[in-house]
């Protein structure tokens, strides 16, 4: 074979290996990051939702969190990050993202904001069972500028489903008050009752509502009835 005939086959593989090679390159020169440099400041008792980005490696992401977010927080597979936080205080939120590749080789990276106190909500005596009562108190907090048109409701829910109130106040609070108790209790028939507690901050200024619940980790039971 003449070398007329061997340099076009030889002049067209080298540029196939090279496009073959370029796009190799091009792929690997796009690792897998979370775009996102800083986490908004969010408030206690208000809804907050942000959404993380990602770029580069190979879509779809999974995303999930290191570690434990703060109570009222949760982060979706799809990078969404919402809730209403219950409590002020400095934030450390440590992402993981990961992509389609196989291996994937998930990337993190930490966060960190605070939550502003705003409308803040616990337990202050926590229930418990008195003969054939639940009693206890809460207290709550303004830590905004603006006055609150303050309901706090707290229920007893029985086994079958059932929920009597055993608390109820509505008023309105001052801004910068902190910690204003609120005490609860009623008799209630034999059985085991999980409470409920909750505090629905409207803010008519802002035409907003902040929502907090408190919530017994178990039932309490009551063993002789009124």
């Amino acid at each position: 074979m003449t070398i007329r005939r061997v340099l076009p086959r030889l002049v067209g593989l080298t540029a196939a290996l090279t496009v073959c090679f370029g796009v190799g390159v091009a792929v690997a020169e796009t690792p897998l990051t979370i775009v996102d440099d800083s986490l908004p400041s969010m408030s206690a008792g208000e809804q907050f939702n942000f959404t993380f980005h990602a770029a580069g490696g190979a879509p779809p992401y999974l995303w999930s969190v290191d570690g434990k977010l703060p109570d009222g927080l949760s982060l979706s597979h799809d990078g969404v990050l919402s809730g209403r936080p219950a409590k002020s205080g400095p934030v450390t939120v440590i992402v993981i993202l990961a992509d389609s590749s196989h291996p994937s080789h998930p990337v993190t990276k930490t966060f960190q904001t605070a939550i502003v106190g705003s409308l803040q909500f616990e337990w202050l005596d926590p229930p418990k069972v008195n003969d054939n009562r639940i009693d206890g108190s809460v207290q709550v907090s303004n830590g905004s500028k603006d006055e609150f048109d303050l309901t706090v409701v707290i229920v007893a829910v029985a086994e079958n489903g059932r929920a009597t109130a055993i608390g109820y106040e509505h008023f309105s609070l001052k801004p910068g008050t902190t910690n204003f108790p609120i005490t609860f209790g009623n008799t209630l028939a034999h059985g085991a009752y999980v409470i409920h507690a909750d505090a629905i901050a409207e803010i008519p200024a802002r035409n907003n509502i902040l929502r907090q619940r408190l919530q017994t980790p178990g039932p309490l039971r009551i063993v002789a009835g009124p």
